[in-house]
Parts: structure tokens; C-alpha cells; sequence
């Protein structure tokens, strides 16, 4: 049985006001319907000086519209992408036209274009172009008072478009032009559009402007709201009905954009939801034929990052840190996209320190795949190559090959929008790698994804980076990710290398506190003294190594070395402290607690279901914990 709906009634003293102010707005409109002449619509309309000022209207509303869509997208392009000084007073110059009232813009268009102007005597003296008068007048006029509405609609929509789709263009090879073009543009189509559709519009129906800077000739400037204006001299009824079809252009141009010009931000393509990977990865076990061409990697990097990176062909780099440590600062400074971080950067025998990020041949793979939605699987892959100036047969050829390669070859027709995140991210990675890059930068790229998706494209990825010709580095906050993908793991900390070491090592001796947490570990920093190792935040720890006094050290201890009890323990742990069990949450068979105490930091335990039984174990229990320093792991700071 559905509930009836509920509404919720609007307050009088608000309601009130807003339907007076609609039957503002629409008594008017009433007005010019009542007062049609229907019978007499046709033969106003098509008498011969409203044809020919429609016709004339027409001609100078798209020749104004063309004029727009010239000056008009570079202007709200620089305005969404590009800061720069006076931005605010330029974006007030775009919408002084709009505010402005029509006759004082044509009064401005004299004195800038007229004869007597600033530039008309030089356009006249040495072209021979005169504008007020003539229908280039016109046009102009038209245009100073549309611009604005296609601007400022298409800065809009630009302004909601996320900068990693051009940024993953370029680091795919393509040139900021041909970005513009093939990713900016049609992904903000609707905004542009819109932003079209209303300029169009105002065009077609200034008046002001137009009779104060190109006058009122016919033939020549006389437009549809001019011959409206005479007619309502000499032919009032004439002059509804013209005004009639103004309203209808107008109304059915808004209705076409059902409110669309209002929107913020592009729509993206949208399509079916689809279910994570429901088919299975059957191209996986492919092996993928090493690339031609090998390209060790060196780079220095300084600003916020400071660190230097060498590394081999075939190494694949696991980068980890705390949020804010400088992970993807780090990427977009290899790819050149970043003022906070500066690198010098070489791949194989070619500085690329110099050149822009399309000219890098470092291919970039954001967190969320920054898939093009109106482009199909295929034509995404295929487009690094299309941008390197490929062939576009031999270009689909390769990216198809590679969609194979990855298990989702038969998807390369469907948009993103049709894909689930395991596929998405396939196909992002086959984009990347068809690119022929050097580098290659893989930003959280599993993150996204469940456990089941995550493993089938954890086992794609290192089956095909063990073909690649260059270095892998990979931002990931997964230990799973970072032992089975990576040959080196770099910790970073406030844009510095913490640790720099293969995944055997940074697991027995990590160097940070959060990699440890990260690991599943304990971790407490402390400082070497006679007795032990005095903690950061307080107590003291019995340890079996001999460290230097003063010496600055972290602690680690294994989940499954601390010993649970619920009494006080007896025997040879030198480390007991009492606590409180303030969290259970269950680890694959195992239960992990987290323990708290005044006498230590919070420490992690693992211990079996049937432990917990016996032990009585819940949360806000008191209980007991220890751990012998033999089992207690020093790693000097």
C-alpha cells in the first residue's frame, strides 16, 4: 500500500508574494495573447516589411552568434582555467553589457566604432569600413549585448568540469589545442549549447543598442524589434502580432533548454548502472610482449616535495604516506602539472625537464580513471595514439589489442557510463599503457573498487607492468597493493623520503608510525634510554635490543604478540599493563581488539574467536595485556 504524500504548505507571507510576483510576469504575456488578432496573424506576419525585417533579423542574430561563438569561448575558456590579474575586472566587463542599459551601449559603440570614435575614422581611413548605418552595425551592436549570456554560461559549465579529464589528455600526448577540442568542448556541449541558444535569442531581439548605434533603415538595420516599434505608431494591431512571434521564438527557445543555462557544470554522459565485474576476466592470463625500448628513470625533485628518484626499467615504485604527505604533489610534479613541486626529470637519455606535459611521454592514471564519457572504450584507449599523430586504423587496431589483453576487449563499443569501476579502471589502465609511455603514474588506481574487483585487476596490473619498458609509480594506501605490485616502496612524510626500500624490509622495519598502523603493526615512538625505550606519550617499554641512549626509535609489535588475560599475568613478560577493550571488529578468523590504558598507548591485538569466548571477552571489558621484549622490534629514526 503506497503512503499518501505529504506536503509541506509554503508560508502565507511568502507564497503571497511569490504568486503575485508570477502574475506580474504573466499578465503581460496575458495581455499581448488577448489582444492577437487571430484572424488577421497571417497577413500581419507576412507583409512585406515584416519579412524582410525578419529575414534581416535573422542575418544579423547569427552573424552576431558566430561573432560570439569566436571571442566568446576563448574569453569563458581563460576566465574558468586561467588565473591571472584584473580576472575579476574582465569578468565584470563581460556582464557590464547585461546591466547596461541598451541605448547607453549603443551611445559606447559610437564612441569606440563611430566615425567620430576612437577606432572608426582609423577603420575608415584605411579599410573603408564604416559601421554605424549599415548592417555590420547592426551586428555589431547585436553581439555587445549577447556575448555576455554565451560567457557566462559557458564559464559555468567549465568551471564544473573536473581539470583530471584535460590533465590526463595531455599526459596521454595531446597538445592544449587539440584538448581543448576533443575533450573540453564536448564535454561542456550542453553548457555551450545553452549558452548558444540564449545568445541567439538576445540577438534576435535587441533594440536599443541597435537603433542608437546602427539606426533604423530598412533593409539595411531595420530588425523585428524595430519594425515593432514603428508599427506601434501606425499599426497596433500589427504590432502584437509581430510581437507575438517574438514570444513564441523566445519561449520556445527556453522551453528547448528546460532550464539548462542555469546549470553549473557539465553533464556528463550518463547510462545504465551497471554491477562490478559480473563477467569473468577471461583475457587475464594473456602475457603482455614487453614494449620496444627501455627507459631508466632519474629525477630530482624540489619545492614541496625534496627528494631524488632513481630507477631502473621494469621497477615498479609502491608510494605511501599520510594524507597531505605530498603522494600525488609528487605525480603531477613528474608530469609538470604542478607549481608546489619542481622536477628535473629524465627518462632513459632524454631531459624532459624543459618540455610541457603532452611532450613527456608520462602517462597519467587519476584515482577515478578520468575516463572520457563521449568517447566509447575503444576510442578512449585508442586516443594517446590518435594524439602521437597514429594512423587512426592502425591506432585502433593497438588499442583494441590492448583492450584484449586486459579482459575487456569485448566491451570497447560501451561508454564509461556502461561500464562497472572494475572495467572502468581496465580500460583507464589499457589507455595509459597504449600510449607508449616512459613513465608511468598510477594514482590510487584500485581504490574505487570492492575486494573481488580489486584482486581480478591487482593480478592484471602486475601481469602487464612486467612488460613494460619503463618505471611504475603507484600512490596506494594498501599494503596488499604495495607487497604484491611494487619491487620499492617510498615513504613519504611532509614531501620527504621517509623510507626507500624493498617491501620484505619496509614490512619488518617500517620507518613510519602510520606505514606500520597501515600494516596491521603497533608502532610507538620513543627514545633509547638505560632501562628500555622511554614511549612519546608517556610509560616505558622492556626491550631486548640495546639501542644508543637517546636514540630516537619506533617500537614495533605485532598484533599477534600482545597476550590478552583477564587477571594479571605471572611468568617472564616484562611488559604488562592494564587496560580497557574498547573496540572488537573481526580480521579474516581472527578478532582484533583495540586496547586502551593510562599506562601505554593504544595497543592492537589479535586473538582467536575462541580466546575471546573464554576470555569473556566485550567491549568496555578490563583486561590485561603483555608482550615480551623479545618480541618487540626496534627501528632506529
Amino acid at each position: 500500500m503506497s503512503r499518501p504524500r505529504t506536503r509541506n504548505r509554503p508560508p502565507v507571507a511568502l507564497a503571497l508574494p511569490a504568486l503575485l510576483a508570477v502574475a506580474f510576469l504573466l499578465l503581460p504575456l496575458i495581455g499581448i495573447l488577448v489582444r492577437t488578432q487571430w484572424g488577421e496573424l497571417g497577413s500581419h506576419l507576412a507583409s512585406p516589411g515584416v519579412v524582410q525585417a525578419l529575414k534581416l533579423s535573422l542575418v544579423v542574430s547569427l552573424w552576431a552568434l558566430g561573432l560570439s561563438l569566436l571571442l566568446g569561448v576563448p574569453l569563458a575558456w581563460l576566465l574558468a582555467r586561467v588565473e591571472f590579474r584584473g580576472k575579476a575586472l574582465v569578468r565584470s566587463l563581460v556582464l557590464l553589457p547585461m546591466v547596461l542599459p541598451p541605448t547607453v551601449g549603443g551611445v559606447a559603440l559610437l564612441l569606440g566604432f563611430g566615425r567620430r570614435g576612437l577606432l572608426g575614422p582609423w577603420l575608415e581611413g584605411t579599410f573603408g569600413i564604416t559601421l554605424p548605418f549599415h548592417t555590420s552595425g547592426a551586428v555589431l551592436a547585436a553581439t555587445f549585448v549577447a556575448m555576455p549570456f554565451l560567457v557566462i554560461s559557458l564559464e559555468g559549465a567549465l568551471g564544473g568540469l573536473k581539470h583530471s579529464y584535460e590533465e590526463t589528455a595531455a599526459s596521454l600526448g595531446a597538445s592544449p589545442v587539440r584538448v581543448f577540442f576533443t575533450v573540453t568542448l564536448p564535454m561542456v556541449a550542453p553548457g555551450l549549447i545553452a549558452g548558444a541558444a540564449l545568445t541567439w535569442a538576445r540577438a534576435l531581439g535587441e533594440f536599443g543598442a541597435t537603433i542608437t548605434f546602427a539606426g533604423n533603415l530598412p533593409g539595411t538595420t531595420q530588425t523585428l524589434p524595430l519594425q515593432v516599434y514603428l508599427l506601434l505608431q501606425d499599426q497596433p494591431e500589427a504590432a502584437t502580432s509581430v510581437s507575438l512571434l517574438l514570444l513564441a521564438i523566445a519561449m520556445t527557445v527556453l522551453i528547448a533548454l528546460r532550464g539548462r543555462w542555469t546549470a553549473p557544470a557539465a553533464r556528463e554522459a550518463r547510462g545504465p548502472q551497471v554491477p562490478e565485474d559480473t563477467d569473468a576476466p577471461a583475457a587475464e592470463t594473456r602475457s603482455t610482449p614487453p614494449q620496444a625500448g627501455s627507459w631508466p628513470l632519474h629525477a630530482t625533485v624540489t619545492g614541496f616535495n625534496r627528494l631524488t628518484l632513481d630507477a631502473e626499467p621494469g621497477t615498479t615504485i609502491a608510494v605511501l604516506g599520510e594524507n597531505g604527505s605530498g603522494k600525488t604533489t609528487l605525480l603531477r610534479a613528474l608530469l609538470g602539472l604542478t607549481p608546489r613541486s619542481h622536477a628535473d626529470l629524465r627518462l632513459g637519455d632524454t631531459d624532459v625537464t624543459a618540455l610541457p606535459p603532452h611532450q613527456r611521454q608520462v602517462a597519467w592514471v587519476p584515482q577515478d580513471g578520468a575516463l572520457f564519457p563521449h568517447l566509447n572504450a575503444l576510442a578512449n584507449t585508442a586516443y594517446g595514439l590518435r594524439s602521437r599523430r597514429v594512423p587512426r586504423a592502425e591506432a585502433r587496431r593497438e588499442a583494441q589489442s590492448w583492450l584484449d589483453r586486459l579482459g575487456v576487449g569485448h566491451l570497447a563499443h560501451r561508454k564509461p557510463a556502461q561500464l562497472s569501476g572494475g572495467q572502468a579502471q581496465r580500460v583507464a589502465l589499457a589507455r595509459a599503457l597504449a600510449a607508449r609511455p616512459r613513465l608511468l603514474l598510477l594514482d590510487e588506481p584500485l581504490a574505487a573498487l570492492d575486494q573481488t574487483t580489486r584482486a581480478h585487476v591487482r593480478h592484471t596490473l602486475r601481469t602487464h607492468l612486467a612488460g613494460f619498458g619503463g618505471v611504475c609509480l603507484i600512490v596506494t594506501h594498501d599494503p596488499v597493493e604495495a607487497v604484491s605490485l611494487a619491487d620499492r616502496v617510498l615513504v613519504l612524510a611532509d614531501g620527504e623520503a621517509l623510507q626507500d626500500a624493498p617491501p620484505a624490509e619496509v614490512t619488518r622495519h617500517p620507518r613510519s608510525p602510520w606505514v606500520a598502523r597501515m600494516l596491521g603493526r603497533n608502532a610507538w615512538p620513543g627514545t633509547a634510554s638505560p632501562d628500555g625505550l622511554a614511549l612519546a606519550g608517556g610509560g616505558r617499554l622492556v626491550v631486548a635490543e640495546a639501542l644508543p641512549e637517546g636514540a630516537q626509535a619506533l617500537a614495533i609489535i605485532a598484533p599477534e604478540a600482545v597476550s590478552v588475560h583477564r587477571d594479571r599475568p605471572g611468568g617472564s613478560p616484562r611488559n604488562v599493563w592494564p587496560g580497557t577493550v574498547r573496540e572488537i571488529t573481526a580480521v579474516g578468523s581472527r578478532l582484533r581488539l583495540l586496547i586502551t590504558s593510562p599506562a601505554a598507548p593504544d595497543l592492537v591485538a589479535e586473538i582467536t574467536p575462541t580466546a575471546a569466548a573464554e576470555l569473556g571477552l566485550t567491549e568496555a571489558t578490563e583486561v590485561w595485556s603483555s608482550v615480551k621484549a623479545t618480541e618487540i622490534t626496534l627501528v632506529r629514526l
